[in-house]
């Protein structure tokens, strides 16, 4: 099924129309713009979550667990390299030895780096 797409402007239009609610669901896509653009003008998203169209939604950060608990009581260097190892180990699991261990500490490192984790 083809989507659809709303920009600002289609917000705009709608709010002019007195068109108050617009049902967001897997078919319709809404820009950036059209999101602020409808919080701004008061037309209602009905949709299953409440984040901006460019918000990937990902319940595992806010999730808390055993493994952030123990970081807490850890100093920063030592909190980044026990959150490298988690990911190493991760991947580990999902991807076996299709990795190899030298690779994937590089590119741990970059991400880290790039991250501003040091």
């Amino acid at each position: 099924m083809a989507k659809t797409f709303y920009t600002e402007r289609d917000i705009e239009d709608m709010a002019r129309r007195g068109e108050r609610t617009l049902v967001v669901n897997d078919d319709v896509v809404l820009t950036d713009l059209a999101y602020e653009s409808a919080r701004k003008l008061n037309v209602e998203l009905v949709q299953p979550h409440d984040t901006p169209p460019a918000a990937p939604i990902r319940p595992y950060i806010n999730k808390s667990d055993a493994f952030s608990a123990a970081l807490t009581g850890l100093p920063p260097s030592a909190r980044v390299e026990a959150i490298k190892e988690r990911v190493k180990s991760a991947v580990k699991a999902r991807l076996g030895n299709q990795v190899e261990d030298a690779v994937l500490d590089r590119i741990i490192e970059r991400v880290a780096a790039d991250l501003g984790l040091r």
